[in-house]
């Protein structure tokens, strides 16, 4: 039932922690999932230092999706986004040809508070991948919910147990935030080829072995695939149609390695468009300094936000 388990691996960001769980070296992606970082849990007094923020970079090749248990992000982008992000709701942000954006944590800087989520990339189907940059919000009451005895699931993104989410996507996919009861028994959709369960919090069962928060179970594709809640339980689902190989770079992705040289060269030479209402410090390739006619100063890596590692 189960082809591989991906554990968390744990990195501290300067403020707060991500569980990084894709890509793997053994596993690249579970359908069109090339990427997903497990944010926090991190409860933050006010006063909350803007080191913490991450500045303006760029994407292209792929969409996030932001996903919060706890806590608040302002997104803004080059596309005029302004958009808070809290839990429930979800970013879809699609980069294509190329986006750039920020997320800063101000509510906690100016409140205290927590936060706790889950970031991802979905990659774009080859064809798409340099369609033009959009952003989507949706609010937590236009996200479908499917319960049964023991089990909440709000479907994210896709389509899953008769249900679809009305954010847009561009393959078939499913991503959904389940809280399951202690003892609780589901079910992984069985039309996708690819699927995968994370646990968020608490533990679960699948096939007489026990999983704890910060794993992520891939299924063996085309068998049906259970989990059983051993405690009160939060999972993330996902999978969907695979994409075929993909480059990713920093927050590149692309299926072209020239493609991704090209991004390289362009946020060099400052010839990506900032955010709208977020122009300054933005943050530079890994080991250089920042983008050309820019203000700003040497940075870490935009971790946080989703950014990738030369692979």
């Amino acid at each position: 039932m189960l082809d591989l388990v991906i554990a968390q691996r744990r990195r501290d960001l300067g403020g707060f922690e991500v569980g990084r769980v894709l890509p793997f070296a053994q596993r690249r992606a579970v359908g069109p999932f090339v990427f997903f970082d497990h944010m926090g849990p991190v409860l933050w007094p006010a006063g909350l230092s803007p080191e913490v923020d991450v500045r303006p970079h760029p994407h292209i090749g792929l969409a996030t999706v932001t996903y919060l248990f706890d806590g608040e992000i302002m997104h803004r982008d080059s596309v005029g986004s302004e958009q808070p992000i809290r839990p429930g709701e979800v970013n879809w942000m699609t980069a294509g040809r190329g986006i750039t954006h920020s997320e800063r944590f101000e509510k906690a800087r100016r409140d205290g508070g927590g936060m706790h989520g889950i970031q991802a990339w979905v990659a774009l189907p080859a064809a798409l991948e340099e369609t033009d940059p959009s952003f989507s919000h949706h609010g937590s009451d236009a996200l479908p919910i499917v319960r049964d005895a023991g089990l909440s699931a709000r479907l994210i993104a896709g389509e899953a147990f008769g249900a679809k989410a009305g954010v847009r996507t561009h393959s078939p996919m499913f991503y959904l935030h389940m809280e399951l009861a202690a003892g609780t028994r589901t079910q992984l959709p069985a039309e996708y080829p690819e699927r995968a369960a994370y646990v968020a919090a608490g533990a679960v069962e699948v096939g007489g072995r026990r999983f704890e928060s910060g794993q992520l179970l891939v299924f063996t594709p085309g068998v049906p695939a259970t989990l059983r809640a051993d405690t009160p339980a939060t999972v993330m689902l996902l999978g969907g149609e695979t994409l075929g190989p993909r480059f990713i770079e920093w927050n590149f992705v692309s299926s072209s390695k020239e493609r991704i040289e090209q991004a390289k060269a362009d946020w060099r030479a400052g010839r990506m468009k900032l955010p709208d209402l977020d122009q300054g410090d933005p943050i530079p390739l890994p080991g250089e300094t920042a983008p050309s006619g820019s203000a700003g100063r040497s940075g870490r890596p935009a971790q946080a936000s989703g950014a990738g590692e030369k692979k």
